[in-house]
C-alpha cells in the first residue's frame, strides 16, 4: 500500500529584491515514488505548476545551500525568520520560492518517518515487477 505525505502552504514568490508575492503550493511525498519530491504552486494558469526533484537536495538544502542547474535549494534568514529558498530555472523561465522553514522542516520530518533514508529501494516494487516480467509469456 502506498502512502502521500502532503502539506498545503504559503510561499512567497520573489519578483524581484524589493517584491514578492504570496503563492499557494503544495509539497508532495508519494511512496510509488520514494526518492522525490514534488511542489505544485499556481502562478497564472488554471493548472498548477509542477517540479520534481530529489527529496535528498530538499533535505540538503533546507540546512545548506544545495544543487546545481534546473533546481537550487538554499536556507537564508528572511526579516528575522527562517526560510527555505527553492530556485527553479527552465526554458519558460525562472523563479524564486521561498517557504517557511519550520514548514518545510515538519513536512521533511514527516516524509522521512514514511520512508527512511536508505529505505527508499525497497519501496519501488522491483522485485515484484520482475517476477511479473519473467512470468509473463513474451
Amino acid at each position: 500500500m502506498h502512502t502521500v505525505v502532503e502539506c498545503e502552504l504559503m510561499l512567497d514568490m520573489v519578483l524581484s529584491p524589493e517584491r514578492s508575492t504570496p503563492v499557494a503550493a503544495r509539497l508532495i511525498y508519494r511512496t510509488e515514488d520514494p526518492y522525490a519530491v514534488h511542489i505544485a504552486f499556481h502562478v497564472t494558469s488554471r493548472k498548477p505548476v509542477t517540479w520534481t526533484f530529489a527529496r535528498d537536495l530538499l533535505r540538503e538544502g533546507a540546512h545548506r545551500a544545495a544543487g546545481e542547474g534546473d533546481v537550487r535549494v538554499f536556507p537564508v534568514r528572511d526579516r528575522g525568520r527562517a526560510v527555505v529558498c527553492v530556485a527553479l530555472s527552465s526554458p519558460e523561465g525562472q523563479a524564486l520560492l521561498k517557504a517557511p522553514a519550520r514548514v518545510v522542516w515538519g513536512w521533511l520530518g514527516r516524509t522521512l518517518r514514511t520512508v527512511a533514508p536508505g529505505e527508499e529501494r525497497d519501496w519501488l516494487g522491483l522485485d515484484e515487477a520482475l517476477r511479473e516480467l519473467l512470468a509473463s509469456d513474451v
